[in-house]
C-alpha cells in the first residue's frame, strides 16, 4: 500500500522558514518522481516542486523558484520541502504526491497518489 504522511507544517510570520517532510513507503522510492503540491482556501491545487528520486532534478514553480528547495534522502525514503523567504500567499494546505513511474509532475499532469497534506500558515 502507497503511503504519504507529510509533516512539518505550522504557523511562521512572513520572511520566516519552515521544512516539510514526506515519508512515503509501499512502493519503489529510487523509481519515483515526488511533487509537492498545496491548495489555498477557495482555489484549485497548484503544482509547487518536483522531484526524480533517482537523479535529484528539481522542478520548481515561478512563485516558488529561489525561495524553495526540494531534497530527496534514499535511506530515509523522505523528500523534504526547505521553505524560506516565506509571503503570506504561501498559506496552503501542502501535499506530497507520487508518480510511481512517469515524470507527470514536471508537465503538470495528475499524480498516482497523494497524501492527506499538512497546514501552512504564513502571517503578515
Amino acid at each position: 500500500e502507497v503511503q504519504l504522511v507529510e509533516s512539518g507544517g505550522g504557523l511562521v510570520q512572513a520572511g520566516g522558514s519552515l521544512r516539510l517532510s514526506c515519508l512515503a513507503s509501499g512502493f519503489t522510492f529510487g523509481s519515483a518522481t515526488i511533487g509537492w503540491y498545496r491548495q489555498a482556501p477557495g482555489k484549485e491545487r497548484d503544482r509547487v516542486s518536483c522531484i526524480r528520486t533517482r537523479d535529484g532534478d528539481p522542478f520548481y514553480s515561478d512563485s516558488v523558484n529561489g525561495r524553495f528547495t526540494i531534497s530527496s534522502d534514499k535511506a530515509k525514503n523522505t523528500v523534504y520541502l526547505q521553505m524560506n523567504s516565506l509571503k503570506p500567499e504561501d498559506t496552503a494546505i501542502y501535499y506530497c504526491a507520487v508518480d510511481l513511474h512517469g515524470s507527470s509532475c514536471y508537465f503538470g499532469y495528475g499524480m498516482d497518489y497523494y497524501g492527506k497534506g499538512t497546514l501552512v500558515t504564513v502571517s503578515s
